[in-house]
């Protein structure tokens, strides 16, 4: 008698959810396509390209303004190679205590794709920074003509190498290719750039750690802390918005409690902007973008940004300049880095780091 109560019940309780279900599907067959698209792009925004245009270099460029043209200031010269030999000599003394007490090191692999010339030296001076503090390096190097799935392959395979505790896929990826896809498929634990949605999503939110944050983020607050700047209440500007640098940067620095305007290239006056910051952190990836009219005196000024121009008297056939005009800024900041030999080295330095510390987790020792 029971069980034929509750073969009723759960008839009733059927119909009444095929009728409901028929009810809401009618609805949204007659609603109009608007609503549909209500949680698209009206509450996300259009997902549109930071194009940047670069400024011409000439003469005609206002000057700096000085507030007080007879104080001089003696910008201090941040120094990133001294900084990143100091990450880079603890780092190799951990792995050699690690070697001692556990009988493995820690081992990190590099996916290239394609034949980028900044890209190959890029992974030339990761796998160079990795042999000098006793990391193992492995690389995979495929054609630019390759597929998503091929790229996808290398990182399951490194995945599943228990050899392996960091991954990195070397950005930028081909344009045919869907680099959310590719980087996602990183293991969390192996995820040493910190690109991934989780390591990215518990870096926003306060209260929670991300197992890994993005180097190149990480770099431009030590090279800040590590200069006794302090970021607290500090107005910050941070040009650009990307994954790599822009975006987790922005979050670690109010993790800092500083207050961060963000300049991207839909910015009107940016100059605006950068001009009332305590600290400019340009991350554009455009040579000279940042002039010295941008800054107010006695700014400090990260530049992260590492533009290849063609230089056929070079080694490589280009050199590297910065987001900032060097030569215009220095007449205005306190302090600032230089490009190369600012941000760069600390950046792979924490590469270092953050692949220690993954094999540190797999290994269970202290972090």
């Amino acid at each position: 008698m029971r069980a034929l109560v509750l073969l009723r019940a759960f008839s009733r309780a059927k119909a009444h959810t095929l009728l409901f279900s028929s009810h809401c599907a009618r609805r949204h067959c007659h609603a109009p396509a608007k609503r549909e698209r209500a949680k698209g792009p009206r509450i996300l925004g259009p997902d549109l390209p930071d194009i940047w245009r670069s400024p011409p270099l000439d003469s005609t460029h206002p000057p700096p303004p000085l507030i007080d043209a007879n104080q001089e200031i003696n910008p201090t010269i941040i120094d990133g190679n001294s900084i990143a030999e100091e990450i880079r000599s603890r780092t190799a003394e951990e792995v050699h205590q690690m070697k001692d007490a556990v009988k493995k090191i820690p081992g990190l692999a590099v996916i290239l794709v394609g034949q980028r010339r900044d890209s190959q030296t890029y992974v030339r001076y990761k796998i160079k920074a990795c042999h000098e503090v006793g990391i193992r390096s492995l690389t995979a190097e495929l054609p630019e003509d390759c597929t998503e799935d091929e790229v996808v392959d290398s990182v399951s395979r490194f995945n599943e190498d228990p050899s392996v505790h960091g991954i990195l896929v070397q950005l930028p990826l081909p344009q045919h290719m869907n680099e959310e896809r590719i980087l996602g498929a990183i293991s969390l634990e192996k995820d040493v750039d910190g690109f991934h949605p989780l390591n990215v999503g518990n870096l926003a939110m306060r209260g929670r750690e991300p197992l890994f944050i993005p180097c190149a983020a990480r770099a431009c607050i030590e090279l800040l802390t590590r200069t006794g700047i302090e970021l607290m209440g500090k107005h910050v500007a941070v040009i650009g918005r990307s994954k790599v640098v822009g975006l987790p940067t922005t979050l670690l620095l109010q993790r800092h409690h500083a207050t961060v305007s963000s300049v991207h290239a839909f910015t009107k006056n940016p100059q605006d902007i950068t001009r009332q910051a305590d600290i400019v952190i340009s991350a554009a990836g455009v040579a000279n973008l940042v002039r010295g009219s941008w800054l107010k005196r006695g700014a400090v000024v990260i530049d992260v940004g590492t533009n290849p121009v063609e230089d056929p008297s070079s080694e490589h056939g280009y050199h590297l300049t910065g987001d900032v005009c060097f030569k215009e800024a220095v007449k205005v900041a306190s302090a600032i880095t230089p490009v190369p030999g600012g941000v760069g080295p600390v950046t792979i330095a924490m590469l270092l780091s953050n692949t220690l510390d993954s094999a540190k987790q797999i290994y269970g020792l202290n972090c």
